[in-house]
C-alpha cells in the first residue's frame, strides 16, 4: 500500500464543514505553527480542575473536520472538558497534505523534520497554564494518522497523560523498553478496514502492528495479565445493526494508572460512520481513565 490519501481525501468531503452553531463556539491560539482550534466551558474561568483532550486528525484532514465527525466538540459544555483540534503541517509537493511525523509507517511520506510530538506537548503545556486544568485528567485522541499519533504521544509523553484512544491508528513496531509511567490505552478497529489494516501491514514497505498487537504490547508496557478478558458490547458504527463492537479489556495485575483495551467494530471499515453517541462513549471512557500517581 502506498499513500493513505484517496480515502483520506474522501473523508474531508463527507465531513461538515464548520463547527455547528448548537455546540460550544471554538476560538484559535497560534501554539507557534498557525492557527489551532480551541474549545472551553463557558464557566471556564470559575473551573478548578477541567480535563484536557487534545484530537488528532487523520492524513490530509484537519482538526475541524475531526471534531466535527467524532461529535466531541458539542460535548465540551455537558462534560466540563477543554478541547483542543490542532493541524498538522502539509506536506510541501503533491495535494499538500496535512500529516504527523507518527511512525515509520504512518505518515511523514517526505521526511519532513518536523517534531511533532513536542510541538504537541508545547499545546498541553500552554493549555495547562491558560486554564484550571487536572493534571491527572489529560489525554489525546486520533484517527488514522491521529491514531498513530497519539500513541506516540503515550510512550514519549507518559508523565503527563493519563489516557489515549487511537481509531484505527497503530503502535511503533519495533519492541521498546516500557514508558516510565503507566498509561490507560484504548484501541478502536475495524475488520474490514482496507487501510489500515486489522491484522497489521504496511506503508511503502514499513510495517505497522495488528490491532491485537498494539494492544498487547501496551498490556505488556503497564504490566498488565494476559489473556484479556472480553466484556460488553457497544454500538459505534451506525451503519451496522446491533451492538456491532466487542470489548477485549487487559486489566489484571497492571501497573497504577495503566490498562490497555481494543474495541473491535466487526465489519467496520476505516471511516466508519459513527453512531450518536460515539463521541459521548470515548469522551466517558477517559474520563474514568484518570492518572494515578
Amino acid at each position: 500500500m502506498t499513500r493513505l490519501a484517496p480515502l483520506a481525501l474522501l473523508l474531508c468531503a463527507l465531513l461538515p464543514a464548520s463547527w455547528s452553531a448548537a455546540q460550544t463556539p471554538a476560538t484559535t491560539q497560534d501554539f507557534g505553527r498557525g492557527p489551532v482550534l480551541v474549545s472551553a466551558p463557558a464557566n471556564a474561568a470559575e473551573a478548578t480542575a477541567m480535563p484536557l483532550i487534545v484530537l488528532l486528525h487523520g492524513y490530509t484532514s484537519s482538526g475541524q473536520s475531526i471534531a466535527n465527525y467524532w461529535g466531541v466538540a458539542r460535548l465540551v459544555e455537558d462534560y466540563g472538558f477543554v478541547l483542543a483540534a490542532p493541524d498538522g503541517l502539509r506536506e510541501a509537493g503533491g495535494n499538500q497534505n496535512s500529516f504527523w511525523n507518527a511512525t515509520d509507517a504512518c505518515c511523514n511520506f517526505e521526511n519532513n523534520p518536523v517534531d511533532d510530538s513536542a510541538y504537541l506537548r508545547g499545546i498541553i503545556d500552554t493549555l495547562m497554564d491558560q486554564y484550571a486544568i487536572d493534571p491527572d485528567r489529560v489525554y489525546v485522541m486520533g484517527h488514522s494518522n491521529g491514531g498513530f499519533m497519539a500513541l506516540r504521544m503515550a510512550y514519549e509523553h507518559s508523565d503527563v497523560l493519563a489516557a489515549v484512544v487511537s481509531l484505527a491508528g497503530s503502535n511503533h513496531l519495533e519492541r521498546r523498553d516500557p514508558p516510565p509511567h503507566a498509561v490507560h490505552v484504548l484501541q478502536i478497529h475495524g475488520t474490514d478496514d482496507e487501510t489500515i489494516a486489522f491484522q497489521g501491514g504496511e506503508i511503502q514497505e514499513n510495517r505497522y502492528p495488528s490491532a491485537r498487537g498494539t494492544v498487547e504490547r501496551w498490556a505488556d508496557y503497564n504490566g498488565c495479565r494476559r489473556p484479556g478478558v472480553a466484556r460488553e458490547v457497544r454500538d459505534l458504527d451506525a451503519s451496522l445493526p446491533g451492538h456491532e463492537t466487542g470489548v477485549l479489556k487487559f486489566v489484571a495485575g497492571c501497573k497504577r494508572g495503566g490498562s490497555a483495551e481494543l474495541w473491535t467494530i466487526s465489519g467496520g471499515t476505516h471511516t466508519p460512520p459513527v453512531s450518536e453517541s460515539y463521541g459521548a462513549q470515548l469522551v466517558e471512557w477517559l474520563l474514568a481513565h484518570p492518572k494515578q500517581r
